[in-house]
C-alpha cells in the first residue's frame, strides 16, 4: 500500500501466505512489544507482502504494532494492508480494566461495541489510520457480521449496515481511501445473504473452508466465483485442531470451543493418513485452502519469528499429489474440492 503514488491493483501484489495478526494483539497470551514488531518484520523478510488486522485485535494494539513493524521494515512501502470496520473502540480508566477481556490479555485500555452504522464505520475507520499511520489502507472490512454472532440482534446490526456503514464504505472506497471492500467473517451465509443486494471485492472467510470444514464449497464459492469476488481464507486450522492434532496432551479446540467428537474421530483419520505419507498436518492444512481458483491466500496467525518461519517452510513442504487422492478416495474431502494439481508444494 502506498500513501504517495497510485497503486497498482491490489489483488497482484497480495502474497499467497499471509500475516494474521490477531495473535500480535496479545490474543490468549501476552506478547513482548519488541517480539511482536520483529514477527511482522521476519514475515516481510520472508516475502510475505499481506497483512490482516483490525481494531478489535488487542482493542488498538495489533494496528499499532503492525504500524511500528511497517516503520521499520516496509520501506518500499510494499504491503497489502487490510483492516477493518464494525466496532468502536471506547476508552475504559486503565487503573480499572480487567488484565483479560474478550480473549485479549494486557490489552489497550478500551472496551469494543458494535456499530455498522456510517457514523461508526467513519469514527473507527479515521481511528484506524491514525494507530496505523496511514492516510489510506488496500483492504477495508466489515467485521463479524452474521447470525451466529449477534443472535437476536442479527437482524437489527444487519439494517443498520446495508443503511450506513456499507454506503460509508462505499464512499471510502470511490474516494480512492480503500482500495477494496468486503466483509471479515466466520459466517459464509452472511456474505452469501449480502451478495444479493451489495457490490464487495473480497471476502475473508474464517475456519469455513478447511480440511475439517468444507461448508463453504457448494454455495458459497460458485457464488464468488461467479460475481469474480476474491477469497482469503483465515483460521486455516480450525483453532489450533489442524497443527495440535488429537496427539497433544492438551484439549483440542476447534473453531474457538471445545472440539466436538465428530472432528475428533475426523482429525484421527486424517493424522493416520498425514502418518502414512510423512506429511505434517498443519502443512496439509495450509496447502489444501490454496488449490481452490478463487482463493488467493490463506492467514494463519503469527506470534513470532518462529512462527513466520514455520509457517513458510509448512507452506512450501512438498506432498505428493497421491496424498491429496486419498483424501478423496477415503471421504475424508468430498469430490468436489480441489485438490493441489501436483507434488509441487504452492
Amino acid at each position: 500500500m502506498s500513501n504517495t503514488t497510485e497503486p497498482s491493483d491490489w489483488r497482484s501484489r497480495i502474497s499467497t501466505l499471509g500475516f494474521g495478526a490477531a495473535a500480535i494483539g496479545n490474543l490468549y497470551a501476552a506478547i513482548p512489544e519488541r517480539s511482536a514488531i520483529e514477527a511482522v518484520g521476519a514475515a516481510l523478510k520472508s516475502g510475505i507482502r499481506y497483512i490482516d488486522t483490525a481494531p478489535y485485535y488487542g482493542f488498538g494494539l495489533s494496528e499499532r504494532r503492525v504500524a511500528s513493524a511497517l516503520a521499520e521494515f516496509d520501506a518500499a512501502d510494499e504491503v497489502v494492508l487490510s483492516t477493518k470496520v464494525g466496532r468502536r473502540l471506547v476508552p475504559l480508566d486503565p487503573a480499572t480494566s480487567a488484565s483479560s477481556r474478550h480473549g485479549f490479555v494486557d490489552a489497550e485500555p478500551f472496551e469494543p461495541v458494535f456499530d455498522y452504522s456510517y457514523s461508526g464505520i467513519m469514527e473507527s475507520f479515521e481511528q484506524s489510520l491514525k494507530r496505523l499511520g496511514r492516510s489510506r489502507v488496500d483492504i477495508l472490512l466489515a467485521h463479524d457480521l452474521g447470525r451466529m454472532t449477534h443472535g437476536h440482534l442479527h437482524a437489527t446490526y444487519l439494517r443498520q449496515f446495508m443503511e450506513g456503514g456499507y454506503l460509508a464504505m462505499r464512499e471510502l472506497k470511490s474516494a480512492g481511501r480503500v482500495e477494496a471492500i468486503g466483509l471479515g467473517v466466520n459466517e459464509w451465509e452472511i456474505c452469501a445473504e449480502l451478495m444479493r443486494d451489495a457490490d464487495f471485492d473480497v471476502f475473508l472467510l474464517a475456519g469455513r473452508y478447511t480440511l475439517l470444514d468444507q461448508t463453504s464449497l457448494s454455495e458459497f464459492l460458485p457464488l464468488c466465483e461467479k460475481r469474480r469476488i476474491s477469497v482469503i481464507i483465515g483460521a486455516p486450522y480450525n483453532s489450533g485442531a489442524l497443527v495440535n492434532g488429537t496427539r497433544s496432551d492438551g484439549p483440542v479446540y476447534f473453531n474457538y470451543e471445545p472440539a466436538p467428537l465428530w472432528v475428533i474421530e475426523r482429525l484421527r483419520r486424517l493424522e493416520a493418513l498425514c502418518k502414512e505419507f510423512a506429511v505434517p498436518l498443519a502443512a496439509a492444512a495450509l496447502q489444501f485452502p490454496l488449490a481452490h481458483p478463487q482463493i488467493i491466500s490463506v492467514i494463519p496467525g503469527m506470534a513470532s519469528s518462529e512462527q513466520v518461519r514455520a509457517s513458510r517452510e509448512l507452506l512450501h513442504h512438498r506432498i505428493p499429489h497421491s496424498f491429496w487422492q486419498q483424501l478423496h478416495g477415503r471421504g475424508l474431502l468430498p469430490w468436489s474440492a480441489p485438490i493441489p494439481c501436483s507434488g509441487e508444494a504452492a
